[in-house]
């Protein structure tokens, strides 16, 4: 199992940056693929971001593809999502979550959530 604690979100204009952090425990982080969702109020959880457990491979939605980056750290327990170029739209919790088989995009094969934190980008 992998306890997920996120951590790095606030307030930002648009066109700032943010980078959010997720710091995992347990046993199985490096072998797991990390995703990084997202939901606004008023909507359904999205994908944001994936990687493979190896950090070789990684996917983006559409909507983030240029501006955000995820990265990890697999000897610190820890992934990243750099955002760069906010826009207002981009305002939701933010959620990291963890898949000990395979990896993608699909949010039902995330196992273990973290509690997420609020990004909100002022226009």
């Amino acid at each position: 199992q992998v306890q997920l604690v996120e951590s790095g979100g606030g307030l930002v204009q648009a066109g700032g940056s943010l980078r959010l952090s997720c710091a995992a425990s347990g046993r199985t982080f490096s072998s797991s693929a990390m995703g990084w969702f997202r939901q606004a109020p008023g909507k359904e959880r999205d994908f944001v971001a994936a990687i493979s457990w190896s950090g070789l491979s990684t996917s983006y939605a559409d909507s983030v593809k240029g501006r955000f980056t995820i990265s990890r750290d697999n000897a610190k327990k820890t992934v990243y999502l750099q955002m760069t170029s906010l826009k207002p739209e981009d305002t939701a919790v933010y959620y990291c979550a963890a898949r000990t088989t395979g990896w993608g995009t699909a949010i039902e094969q995330y196992t273990n959530w973290g509690q997420g934190t609020q990004v909100s980008v002022s226009s």
